[in-house]
């Protein structure tokens, strides 16, 4: 089943498609209010997210200026990298691919 999108796009979206995007952003909106409590960090360490998003995506990410790394201080202060972004990022890019390959 298919329900058009009324917009000035002719559009077109799968309800298996549709319910993947409400997942998302499901997850999202509760990763967002667990980072608004406190229960998550609202930031990582370049390092952390090299272990959770893996090195090359998240080096892909910054250089494409996805992503914008933040620094704490002057000269050797640590990177610091907002979580939402990278959750946003990370899941856009898994939708994409999974719409375009499915």
């Amino acid at each position: 089943m298919f329900i058009p999108i009324p917009n000035f796009m002719d559009i077109t979206i799968s309800t298996h498609h549709l319910t993947l995007l409400i997942e998302q952003a499901a997850e999202m909106g509760a990763k967002h209010a667990l980072t608004q409590t406190g229960r998550l960090k609202p930031y990582l360490k370049k390092s952390e997210a090299f272990r959770q998003f893996g090195r090359r995506n998240v080096e892909h990410w910054i250089e494409d200026a996805l992503l914008i790394p933040r620094k704490d201080g002057d000269h050797s202060a640590a990177l610091r990298l907002e979580r939402i972004e990278l959750e946003a990022i990370s899941a856009a890019e898994d939708l994409l691919f999974y719409f375009h390959y499915k």
